[in-house]
């Protein structure tokens, strides 16, 4: 367990990281630890998928721990020796989870820029070494990287060494002027995008030669090589002063232009040498061009909708997103103008009396390009660094494209093994809830709308469609996760097509969302169609529930609640609905017209339907006729529209309470008319089937998935369940079962109307006391919409 040697293949060993202190026994491991085990085990423990409860080795002091897989993020190959050179714990968490901070040590190369955080100091420094230092004294064998930095400017003469490591030499500097230091010392400096910093643009590409390199340069046509001696700039022109190996005297030097030098990694089979020199120096520009676009590729820009934080003074920072960029009067920088998360900004996109964008009051800023930096919470490219698939070789990550193929909804235990646990489901940020629940209700665990995902889109529509698709429901179809900059996306795109400024930061309602993405945007046919009496037939995507207070209704269930109102509006379907959204009665997100309601699993809509046929509620005959006063009597059951065949409906009404109703007559389809025998045929039943439901609770949004088909196959999800870090950290995203559920759908009425909301077991209390949306499907509909 202790060996020093590097785990061979097939001893690989799988890492993972605490974000939680865990305890076990007298110890305690704090957040940042990191632990591992053996790929043959971790194998064995996914394809049993017998317990969550795994053994691990802590890779601090190599004892064995059993923990919570689920409590654990996994750890890719490729991080785990940059995060074991840092030894504060705290400090190698927030590496991890600041992922732009990895990120750039990832793609950090030899020759690139840093600052060097020495003694509470900043210095500039040159990358010269990226690896290990020596072998491993950890448990697991696995080493360190470091990175080898030689230091510029005031920063010489203040390190620790001359590019050597117990006495072996890993790069060249001078002495005292070279650092080893793990990756959360450092800050990685980007190339600049723009011409405007010439200089610090040709010492970080176009100069690759530094004093003591080996390099080649033509002389009198003939090829040379040498030892550069020095290296500095004449107005703009780089030059090299270069000992010529060949020459007789050590002081015989050459002056050579940079650009007609090459170093001597470069002079190898590959490059082939020609006898001109204009030749050799067109090889030369294209090496280099070739180096600068490989660097444009891996430098991440900042533009328009670009998520981005500003430090102020006092150590104080802002987040917002980037609505402009250009330049202001009386500026010479260019200049950003960021609509800020929070009201911290001192305009509404005003500067001057010129607006260069609209946002909401005190939400504006205009501050140097330069003085941004991406927001740290978003800066992964493909995954973030909480996201569950960093050993994608086994948990089937991103394909080789980047982007994920379409994906079906998830059931059953594959719903389970997916979505379940924390930092799952789709992540809130900045008053996002509304949406995250509505996006996980509709696509999580059902196609019914998944044509908003493939039907053709206008052109100017299409990136809208993407994102949904490409960025949110295949990812969390897949991996069981989205991060924020996704939904954030979506968001600036809203805000874009819906002409409002404040889609992107401020909370809204979950039909607001809805019909603004399905009808003004990918322009999906009405959900609903429905008729009111003679008037013209009426088309919407979301249906309100209004009724009357109902004395009797003290915990009605949805299917009482949409006859009432239906009855109420004199309202019928003109046809059945893929998808029946319904939104439950209140006066505003507060007032609840109910305390409780019961989900109805099924939605009986034959009743409800125009001109179908329907069965007599007494005999089960064929009905004729339909008497709205009757559904309101008490003396009759208390859910249920009623409608008679004849003989029953002069029974119904030879009562003397009952002589007054006025009766409706029912359209009768021509095939249940043969023979006029009416009991010749029975009549359909036409149900909906409960697939989801959103709560609210103080002006926070929460779903209710069902995922299977039996009663306690019920997840819940909140997408700010738990947070990390202070107003610039994250929220933890969180699906939990809970099949307490069936226990309450089981109990009956007068039972649950007595029950107290606060006594109730898990999070049953918010699904029957919060419910803020229904949503119903027919799968059979969903076949042919």
């Amino acid at each position: 367990m202790h060996s020093s040697c590097q785990p061979s293949q097939g001893e690989r060993n799988i890492y993972y990281i605490l974000t939680e202190n865990q305890p076990y026994g007298s110890k305690l491991f704090p957040a940042g630890s990191m632990c591992y085990l053996k790929e043959q085990t971790y194998l064995r423990h996914i394809s049993m998928a017998s317990t969550r409860f795994w053994r691990f080795v802590m890779e601090d002091d190599g004892s064995v721990v059993t923990m919570d897989v689920e409590s654990l993020q996994p750890l890719s190959d490729k991080v785990v020796g940059f995060l074991l050179a840092i030894t504060n714990v705290q400090e190698r968490l927030n590496c991890f989870l600041e992922r732009h901070v990895l990120d750039a040590a990832l793609n950090a190369r030899l020759g690139q820029q840093v600052l060097v955080e020495l003694d509470c100091e900043t210095f500039l420094g040159t990358i010269c070494y990226i690896g290990k230092l020596h072998r491993s004294p950890l448990p697991s064998g696995h080493s360190p990287v470091y990175f080898g930095v030689e230091l510029k400017g005031n920063g010489v003469g203040k390190g620790h060494c001359d590019g050597t490591y117990n006495r072996k030499e890993y790069f060249r500097c001078k002495q005292n002027c070279g650092l080893f230091v793990p990756l959360n010392k450092l800050q990685f400096l980007q190339v600049p995008e723009n011409g405007k910093e010439e200089e610090k643009l040709d010492e970080v590409v176009v100069m690759p030669v530094k004093v003591g390199d080996t390099i080649g340069f033509y002389s009198d046509d003939a090829f040379t090589r040498g030892i550069a001696m020095d290296v500095y700039k004449e107005g703009s022109t780089w030059l090299v002063k270069v000992c010529p190996e060949e020459e007789g005297s050590a002081d015989d030097f050459r002056i050579i232009p940079m650009d007609s030098v090459v170093k001597e990694e470069l002079l190898s089979p590959g490059f082939e040498l020609e006898t001109d020199i204009g030749s050799f120096q067109e090889q030369l520009k294209r090496k280099r061009s070739q180096s600068t676009e490989e660097k444009e590729k891996k430098s991440p820009s900042l533009g328009v909708n670009s998520m981005v934080q500003i430090n102020l003074e006092k150590g104080n920072s802002v987040t917002g997103t980037i609505r402009w960029i250009g330049c202001l009067p009386k500026m010479q920088h260019k200049m950003a103008g960021i609509e800020l998360d929070e009201e911290k900004g001192v305009s509404d996109g005003e500067f001057e009396g010129v607006r260069y964008f609209l946002c909401p009051p005190k939400r504006g800023l205009f501050v140097k390009l330069e003085s941004c930096q991406p927001d740290m919470r978003f800066q992964s490219k493909t995954q973030t660094s909480w996201e569950p698939t960093d050993l994608e070789k086994y948990s089937g990550g991103l394909d080789a494209a980047g982007e994920l193929s379409n994906s079906p909804p998830l059931r059953d235990d594959m719903a389970v093994n997916v979505l379940h646990g924390r930092m799952r489901g789709i992540q809130g940020h900045c008053n996002s809830c509304y949406m995250d629940a509505a996006l996980f209700s509709l696509f999580s665990c059902t196609s019914v709308l998944d044509s908003m995902l493939y039907k053709p889109a206008l052109p100017q529509d299409g990136h809208v469609q993407k994102i949904l698709r490409d960025k949110i429901v295949n990812p969390l179809r897949q991996n069981g996760f989205v991060a924020a900059r996704s939904v954030m996306d979506l968001r600036h795109q809203l805000t874009e097509k819906g002409e409002c400024s404040s889609f992107a930061t401020s909370e809204k309602d979950p039909e607001e969302f809805l019909n603004l993405i399905m009808h003004h945007i990918l322009g999906i046919e009405p959900l609903l169609k429905l008729q009111s009496g003679k008037l013209k037939e009426q088309e919407c995507y979301c249906y309100q529930i209004f009724i009357d207070k109902q004395e009797d209704l003290v915990v009605p269930n949805v299917q009482q609640l949409v006859e009432h109102s239906f009855l109420s509006s004199d309202l019928k379907l003109v046809e059945i609905p893929s998808c029946f959204i319904i939104q439950m009665p209140r006066f505003g997100k507060e007032y609840k017209m109910f305390s409780k309601i019961i989900p109805s699993l099924e939605l009986d809509i034959t009743d409800l339907l125009l001109d179908s046929p329907r069965e007599c509620f007494v005999c089960g005959d064929v009905a004729t006729q339909e008497c709205s006063a009757c559904f309101k009597d008490k003396k009759f059951a208390d859910t249920g529209l009623k409608q008679y065949c004849d003989s029953c409906c002069s029974q119904a009404h030879s009562h003397y309470q009952r002589k007054g109703h006025q009766t409706t007559k029912l359209h009768i389809p021509e095939e249940f008319r043969r023979d006029g025998h009416h009991g010749s045929l029975r009549v359909p039943r036409e149900k909906l089937e409960l697939f989801a439901v959103l709560c609210i609770e103080t002006s926070h949004y929460v779903s209710f998935v069902k995922y299977g088909p039996e009663k306690e196959n019920w997840m819940f999800f909140d997408s700010m369940a738990d947070r990390h870090g202070d107003e610039n950290g994250y929220n933890i995203p969180t699906v939990t079962l809970c099949p307490e559920v069936a226990k309450y759908l089981e109990m009956p009425v007068a039972t649950l109307a007595m029950e107290q909301p606060r006594d109730m077991e898990g999070v049953a209390k918010r699904l029957f006391c919060d419910a803020y949306m229904y949503m119903y499907q027919s799968k059979k509909m969903a076949l042919y919409k």
